[in-house]
């Protein structure tokens, strides 16, 4: 039978190799770089047509399929196949229903297509069945904010950037559901949280934006620094542009704010955060333009 580590391990053996790519230069579009879009993985989709073999044999134990659906529906979501990914969660939960970390992953699409109460309900399985899972105060905090209950959302965020303050991207989401709440309270929150994060870290920039402490350009300026490969500038444009979309749309620029979003979106690195929402952030500027 396969155990939780050798499905792992298969996972990685056939996904793990990493891109590498020529120094990537700077493309001119006014002061961006302009991301390549991520390729779709070869060896993430002859790692799903093996699940797909491996879950036809009769003699898997429940929990043998469990975690080939879960490890096929990660699969999924990394070459952006959300509906078979969704599909492949909740089957995972069929066959084990205390699952935790399916459960997660089912939220979040939730959350994509904005029902909220499932995926509220999806995150406190989780940490029902996992009270350490950190991952889960995130996303349960994200619902919250994107559910329009940022009161919830700030204990969640604020635990999960807790968690490591080190890190700006946790940082950030916190002052996020904050800023709803109080705004001159959370910048002064978010000045304390810097103190606590590294200078070297590129998206400690992205923290001193929001305070004001660094200008958009410099910003731009420094996001080659450190990269080595295309994957890794593709990666990181994927990060910064969601988190300038969110910069111009709290300063009231929706259409500079749409734009970033776009190019987040046009990365193609569909397991991150910051692409999950980036069209979700589109869907709500539209909807605002409408409103208005």
């Amino acid at each position: 039978m396969l155990s939780r580590l050798s499905l792992i391990f298969f996972v990685l053996v056939l996904t793990g190799c990493a891109q590498t790519a020529p120094q990537p230069k700077q493309t001119e579009m006014g002061n961006l770089l302009v991301p390549e879009p991520a390729p779709l993985s070869i060896r993430s989709q002859v790692a799903i047509a093996r699940f797909g073999q491996i879950l036809a044999n009769s003699e898997l134990t429940d929990d043998d399929k469990a975690q080939l659906h879960f490890q096929r529906g990660m699969l999924y979501d990394s070459v952006g196949l959300g509906g078979l990914a969704q599909f492949d969660y909740n089957r995972a939960i069929d066959f084990k229903p205390d699952m935790a970390e399916a459960y997660n992953s089912l939220g979040v699409h939730m959350v994509q297509q904005e029902q909220f109460s499932r995926a509220y309900e999806a995150f406190d399985s989780t940490l029902d069945l996992d009270p350490d899972y950190d991952f889960a105060f995130l996303n349960r905090g994200i619902a919250l904010y994107y559910g329009g209950r940022p009161d919830l959302a700030v204990s969640d965020l604020a635990t999960f950037a807790d968690k490591a303050p080190e890190d700006p991207f946790r940082v950030l989401w916190a002052y996020f559901a904050e800023q709803k709440i109080a705004p001159d309270t959370a910048r002064q929150t978010l000045s304390q949280r810097r103190q606590l994060l590294p200078v070297t870290h590129w998206a400690t920039g992205l923290v001193d934006l929001f305070l004001g402490q660094q200008d958009e350009k410099a910003l731009l300026d420094s996001l080659l620094h450190g990269i080595t490969s295309e994957k890794e500038l593709t990666d990181r444009l994927c990060e910064a542009y969601f988190y300038l979309g969110k910069y111009h749309e709290e300063n009231d620029q929706p259409g500079v704010a749409s734009n970033y979003f776009k190019f987040a979106l046009s990365t193609n690195v569909y397991e991150y955060v910051e692409h999950r929402y980036a069209r979700l952030e589109l869907q709500r500027l539209r909807q605002n333009t409408v409103a208005d």
